[in-house]
């Protein structure tokens, strides 16, 4: 576990599988906070000038990855924000260090079948491309100690996206203090 003085507040850095919340609970710790929300595929789209499935399938994951974590280090440059990263971004050793350095790390996970629920349908998730629920249990499992870093962990299979802000809300505000 991490020392509660080595958590800068400055940052709420939010990482998990795709599906597991963070675009939407990070929209409203933003608004709660009057923090921008950093959306990491975004800014990645905006500046290839192209989506995130298009970068996969022209240029590959591991070209994606490269840019993510210096979209990352980037963006971690600046305080007073929240961050949602993208579900993969958590494989670098680096990107996890980084983000241990610059924020609170909250890892959102959920189950399979909320997961599912979720993403079913959406075409812009390169790693979904065939069996949505086999694609998804397969990178459960390939990814299911990858969170484990985090400073806090919300299952947020039950919960509405507010209730899990407010879980997050006042986790950061008691550490803050």
């Amino acid at each position: 576990m991490h020392q509660e003085s080595e958590i800068q507040h400055s940052n709420i850095i939010l990482v998990g599988m795709m599906g597991t919340g963070k675009t939407t609970v990070g929209t409203l710790l933003a608004e709660q906070l009057s923090y921008p929300l950093i959306d990491m595929d975004t800014i990645i789209a905006e500046r290839q000038g192209m989506s995130v499935q298009e970068i996969f399938r022209t240029q590959g994951e591991a070209y994606f990855r490269d840019l993510e974590s210096q979209v990352l280090e980037e963006m971690l440059q600046s305080t007073g924000q929240v961050i949602s990263t993208g579900g993969g971004c958590v494989l670098r050793e680096l990107n996890r260090a980084i983000m241990l350095d610059k924020g609170l790390v909250v890892a959102l996970t959920a189950d399979v079948d909320h997961i599912v629920g979720r993403v079913a349908g959406d075409t812009n998730r390169p790693l979904l491309a065939g069996d949505t629920r086999e694609r998804v249990q397969t990178i459960m499992e390939e990814r299911k100690d990858a969170y484990h870093f985090a400073h806090v962990t919300v299952d947020t299979s039950l919960l509405t996206p507010d209730e899990v802000v407010t879980h997050i809300l006042t986790r950061y505000r008691v550490q803050a203090s």
